[in-house]
């Protein structure tokens, strides 16, 4: 992806370049959303309530600096997905567990708000390519969406591994098979490469909150026992890693030019 200059020569594309370091980065950030709100609300014992504001608040700040940015700046970038990964895990949490809204029903709004967002995306700016984000509008309808696909995934996720009893490992394998053969789809069918990219972005969270489970749960509870602590600090020190190494990149590239 290029980051071009914007029409009016102001801004830079915000959104990085769609890799392979970018799925992995952004799948990992899925399964920190699931377990670092957990260790959060339980094992910290914030409550949901408290957990939600304490994000809530942090989120705020970071995404008033990502939208103040004038390019692509990775550090800034990737915690502001991570945040938004915990707080739209917190908003699925909110509506299940202190509002006793379905997981099915938790689905279908979330589904119908992402929906409604894409639509209006589209009617506002003719496209929902991540390729030409370089106006605010368009940056705020991104992230909106981005929002809605965590809480989305979250639902979905928990639909499936627990309303459904499919259990956390073959989660994983279905939401990942699904995601292969979008990508096959693509490549080899000629799907519309933005409706796959959402597709896919939409169907890595409940992959990564149901990996996150696999790893995190008690071995009673279908999981393998890793706990929320060590599978958030893992998964959060493996970010950081990669995002240093895009950071260091895009340093060298800006010297080069």
């Amino acid at each position: 992806m290029n980051q071009s200059l914007s029409k009016s020569g102001s801004l830079l594309n915000k959104v990085p370049e769609v890799t392979l370091f970018f799925w992995i980065i952004k799948i990992m950030a899925t399964t920190v959303g699931e377990t670092a709100a957990d260790f959060l609300n339980v094992n910290l014992g914030f409550g949901l309530t408290g957990t939600s504001i304490v994000m809530g608040a942090i989120l705020l700040v970071f995404l008033v600096f990502q939208l103040r940015a004038r390019k692509y700046i990775p550090s800034i970038y990737w915690i502001t997905v991570v945040l938004l990964s915990v707080f739209g895990t917190l908003i699925t949490d909110n509506l299940v567990d202190n509002f006793g809204v379905s997981l099915k029903m938790s689905s279908a709004l979330f589904g119908g708000a992402l929906l409604a967002t894409f639509v209006a995306w589209y009617a506002s700016e003719k496209t929902l390519s991540i390729h030409s984000i370089y106006t605010t509008r368009r940056e705020l309808f991104y992230w909106t969406a981005i929002l809605f696909t965590f809480a989305l995934g979250t639902a979905a996720g928990d639909l499936a591994a627990e309303g459904l009893q499919l259990g956390y490992g073959l989660s994983v394998l279905i939401f990942g098979g699904v995601i292969a053969a979008v990508t096959l789809a693509h490549y080899k069918f000629r799907l519309n490469a933005i409706a796959a990219f959402w597709i896919a972005y939409i169907l890595t969270r409940p992959l990564g909150a149901s990996f996150g489970d696999l790893l995190a749960k008690p071995l009673a509870d279908g999981g393998l026992g890793l706990g929320n602590v060590v599978t958030s600090g893992l998964f959060l020190v493996t970010i950081l890693a990669l995002v240093s190494y895009l950071t260091l990149g895009q340093k060298k590239v800006a010297a080069i030019r």
